[in-house]
């Protein structure tokens, strides 16, 4: 897994293999782990993912700048979401990505949260 953050868009994005990415969907419905990632010298790499389960409401993306880690903690319900989706985009054989952006109303995301951009294993955007 790589994650890199982008100060320039105050985003961050994550590659992971299919394995990877279903491992994150786990961790995030159990609402307790750290998973590390791969870190290349000047990429603004963080550590790896840290998932806490919390009363909520909904599921809060933010990044730990002390550790350098992302923090991804929320109530079952909203990680459930979250967790749907890693693993519905680690399953689809056509590649693409998927951003997760806060907005108000998100039915999942609390207010505060860091873009989050996951790309599929499987590259690029899906073939029509």
């Amino acid at each position: 897994m790589r994650l890199v953050s982008d100060p320039r868009y105050g985003e961050v994005d994550l590659s992971a293999s299919a394995e990877e990415l279903t491992l994150l969907a786990s961790v995030v419905v159990q609402g307790e782990g750290l998973l590390g990632s791969t870190l290349s010298p000047g990429d603004n790499g963080l550590a790896g993912v840290e998932v806490k389960g919390t009363s909520g409401p909904g599921v809060l993306i933010h990044r730990d700048a002390e550790r350098q880690i992302l923090v991804i903690s929320g109530d079952s319900a909203g990680r459930a979401v979250l967790a749907e989706n890693l693993r519905d985009l680690a399953s689809a054989e056509e590649g693409g990505h998927l951003h997760i952006d806060y907005f108000p109303g998100h039915f999942y995301l609390a207010e505060g949260s860091l873009p989050l951009v996951v790309n599929s294993p499987h590259g690029g955007m899906p073939g029509r």
